[in-house]
């Protein structure tokens, strides 16, 4: 494998003649569904998506685990479908992926999404599954920044994607390897296989290079992002929650990145991921430049950090330190099942049962979104 060389991050787009847009709105528990509906119609999600073709769902499963803050949440994800359909958006499919360290399955099971999934007859596809969707080889009409140096063999997407609107559904939290994760992020998992750990070196980049394709093959994208409990710490999994309230919805990808970014405390354009894609014009990464619309939590600076965790050490050498160039040794053959083992061990047989589910327990009794989340479970058990 030759080590790829990240392209000048020239722009591909002219700047829009209206300015990016990012819709901000507080909520309660008692009215996050209404406020989901009303923050999808300030960001005017009419005009971002078309009507006449199907709108895929794309949810966030960081950890099939239900900790807070680290997947979508069952609100968002039945707010967005009544708002959508409210909309006019008729035809709505979600799409599912796996990871290495991650149960599609179990995480759509634990998180409560599968009753909503049946109340409102939404079709559940896998992008792992043959059955659903082919992998196909996709030649990029821009230049792309890593992407097609990491997989030399050609990039393949899900064929179902092509021509599609998609709506992202992340959460508003910290990540180990990118600072912050939201939209952009979220089109990871939907948009490469299993073999997307090629990618960690270059991470930034490559978030880049999806939004890029996405622009292409997509025939429109939003995002609704949940901040009920946001993730500070060490994410995308184990953090530390923090009850927020809000709810961010967009049609600009790197917009609604930069507010939660700037938010959570974080300078949006000192992310690289964010920096990269404004310089290319994919979207506005600057906040002075973007319109909020809906509450103004302008004064707010929730000091998140994002600090280490056994997983972030260990990455931090492979992924950017002194063996990043031994990767293709260490991921590219059947060592890399030794990793994928170890982080399994580590989070689900060590974090989750002498730790994080206790950080679920007390969530669940002493936060009202914990007791929301307890009245979806209670929707699961009765089907």
């Amino acid at each position: 494998m030759k080590f790829p060389t990240p392209k000048s991050p020239t722009p591909l787009y002219d700047m829009p003649s209206f300015p990016p847009r990012v819709a901000v709105v507080r909520t309660n528990s008692a009215t996050v569904l209404q406020d989901i509906q009303r923050c999808l119609e300030l960001a005017q999600v009419d005009q971002a998506l078309l009507k006449n073709v199907t709108t895929i769902l794309k949810d966030n499963i960081s950890w099939h685990f239900p900790f807070p803050g680290a997947n979508t949440t069952p609100w968002q994800l039945e707010g967005t479908i009544l708002a959508l359909r409210n909309s006019g958006y008729t035809d709505l499919v979600s799409v599912q992926n796996k990871t290495v360290v991650t149960d599609a399955f179990k995480g759509e099971d634990l998180n409560n999404y599968v009753p909503i999934f049946k109340k409102y007859q939404v079709p559940v596809l896998f992008n792992f599954k043959n059955e659903d969707m082919k992998w196909v080889p996709y030649t990029p009409k821009h230049t792309l920044l890593v992407l097609d140096q990491i997989f030399e063999g050609g990039i393949l997407l899900p064929d179902f994607f092509f021509g599609k609107n998609i709506v992202h559904l992340p959460t508003v939290k910290c990540h180990i390897y990118t600072t912050t994760t939201g939209a952009m992020k979220n089109a990871f998992g939907g948009l490469l296989n299993t073999l997307r750990h090629y990618t960690h070196t270059w991470i930034h980049e490559t978030l880049v290079d999806l939004l890029t394709i996405q622009k292409e093959i997509h025939t429109g994208i939003f995002a609704v992002m949940d901040g009920t409990t946001a993730g500070n710490g060490p994410g995308p999994r184990t953090m530390y929650p923090v009850e927020k309230n809000v709810i961010l919805c967009s049609a600009d990808q790197v917009a609604i990145d930069a507010v939660a970014a700037k938010l959570m405390g974080f300078d949006p354009l000192s992310i690289p991921y964010i920096r990269l894609a404004h310089l290319r014009n994919l979207g506005c990464g600057n906040p002075r430049d973007i319109v909020i619309v809906g509450d103004d939590l302008s004064n707010e600076n929730w000091q998140f950090r994002v600090g280490d965790n056994a997983v972030s050490k260990a990455g931090d050498i492979l992924w950017f330190g002194p063996l990043k160039r031994l990767q293709h040794f260490f991921f590219r053959t059947p060592l890399v099942h030794l990793f994928v083992a170890a982080s399994e061990i580590y989070h689900d047989y060590y974090r989750w049962p002498f730790k994080d589910k206790k950080v679920f327990e007390q969530w669940k009794e002493n936060s009202q979104w914990g007791r929301l989340f307890q009245q979806y479970t209670a929707l699961s058990e009765e089907i």
